[in-house]
């Protein structure tokens, strides 16, 4: 797995996002050579298939979300169509190689950003850039409580993806 920390692109469309974030990160991984590119194969490659631990930390969540008055993941799904959502983010925005994923509550907004980029020698990159602002001391209390494991998903989810080619099932 070639997951590495980064800085955000400035490239990104979320950019105007990065000032002020409670929390602002950003992990980048290698897309395999002659692969497309296609941004919601790779969002869904990358999403799609989290690992066991990470649907037994969101059931976690969700229970806490649940009681809180929140939204859960199960609510945001029904809420938003199979179309216009990649597992269960909805889709802010979409170009050829960037992809915005978010939602805003009531006690903090979130945002995704899954960003291509090709060099000069012509490897494509991906980039995973979370920004998140809260709104509340709940949504300082929630993103201080999920920012550790935050880092193991986005990390885990990349890799896991890496190693299959991000290809989408």
């Amino acid at each position: 797995m070639s997951v590495t920390r980064r800085d955000p692109p400035h490239s990104s469309r979320i950019a105007d996002w990065y000032d002020g974030a409670d929390l602002l990160d950003c992990y980048a991984a290698p897309l395999p050579p002659g692969h497309d590119g296609d941004i919601r194969t790779i969002a869904r490659a990358i999403l799609d298939r989290p690992s066991w631990w990470f649907r037994a930390l969101l059931g976690i969540r969700d229970g806490f979300a649940r009681s809180a008055g929140l939204q859960t993941t199960g609510d945001i799904r029904r809420a938003v169509s199979a179309e216009t959502r990649v597992a269960f983010f909805p889709i802010r925005a979409q170009s050829a190689d960037e992809i915005i994923l978010g939602e805003d509550d009531r006690h903090l907004d979130f945002r995704l950003s899954l960003l291509t980029e090709r060099g000069a020698d012509g490897a494509a990159t991906v980039f995973a850039t979370t920004v998140v602002h809260c709104r509340n001391r709940l949504g300082r209390a929630y993103l201080a409580a999920i920012t550790p494991f935050h880092h193991l998903v986005v990390r885990s989810s990349l890799g896991r993806a890496e190693a299959a080619g991000f290809v989408a099932d």
